[in-house]
């Protein structure tokens, strides 16, 4: 993975996430003895039932977004975004190469199958970093791949997923006033993706195209991340409760 990917602190989180558990489970056995402490005591029951509650909703969000990809939309859409990610310069990179080669397999297996022709949302603005939209890149990524202008519509204000999701339904409102569409991403992404669309108020299933072996461990580290302060507030409520229930054992321990 460093050979491909660099030493970026991004794709070190799934080792340093490993790192950093081993280490509290072999301080809590090489410091056994302060268990006889409550003041310690009580830390370390608290710290491992917050780490438990984590460990639960990583499982849980894994066993999700591994069900979520088996989704196979029907062949009778009539829209197919595309969410951007970042481009090198104005060019695709693979990343959103993959997600737009997805949107053309569909769009093209829906075309024989029934030969309805699906229009192509592009979704994405523009980086600081970026010589173009990344809306304009897919654009001409998708007419250099043969899919016809007329069946391509650009949505070149989003910053983030959830602008995605509702800038491009805007985009599609005006145009049919009942639709179905689907939306392409990689599969790391996939139910997050789909999170931010049922925000948005979007009807729109996902199918995700395959991400290197070597980036998923940090790619769905980053997305658990994201969606933990998704709901920040309601985890926070949970931290808050744990701590103050073992606060309240504690001081029950000196009555």
């Amino acid at each position: 993975m460093m050979k491909k990917e660099g030493k970026r602190l991004a794709n070190l989180l799934p080792m340093f996430a490993g790192l950093g558990l081993l280490g509290l489970f072999i301080w809590g056995i090489a410091q056994g003895s302060f268990i006889s402490s409550p003041p310690l005591a009580a830390i370390f029951a608290a710290i491992i039932t917050i780490l438990t509650y984590f460990i639960f909703f990583f499982v849980t969000f894994l066993i999700s977004s591994f069900v979520y990809q088996y989704n196979f939309p029907r062949y009778n859409q009539d829209f197919i975004i595309v969410l951007g990610s970042g481009l090198i310069g104005d060019k695709v990179p693979p990343l959103l190469a993959s997600r737009l080669d997805k949107a053309i397999s569909f769009y093209t297996k829906q075309l024989l199958k029934t030969g309805k022709q699906a229009t192509i949302v592009v979704s994405g603005g523009q980086g600081e970093n970026e010589l173009t939209s990344e809306a304009n890149a897919m654009r001409l990524y998708l007419l250099e791949k043969g899919i016809p202008e007329d069946y391509i519509l650009m949505e070149d204000q989003s910053v983030n997923t959830l602008q995605n999701m509702r800038f491009s339904k805007a985009k599609m409102d005006a145009i049919l006033p009942k639709y179905k569409s689907i939306f392409t991403t990689n599969n790391f992404h996939l139910f997050r993706a789909g999170l931010y669309a049922k925000k948005a108020g979007l009807k729109s299933q996902g199918i995700g195209s395959k991400t290197a072996f070597y980036y998923m461990p940090s790619a769905l580290m980053r997305e658990f991340i994201a969606i933990v302060m998704m709901h920040k507030k309601l985890n926070l409520v949970i931290v808050g409760l744990i701590l103050l229930m073992f606060l309240g054992l504690f001081l029950i321990s000196f009555l």
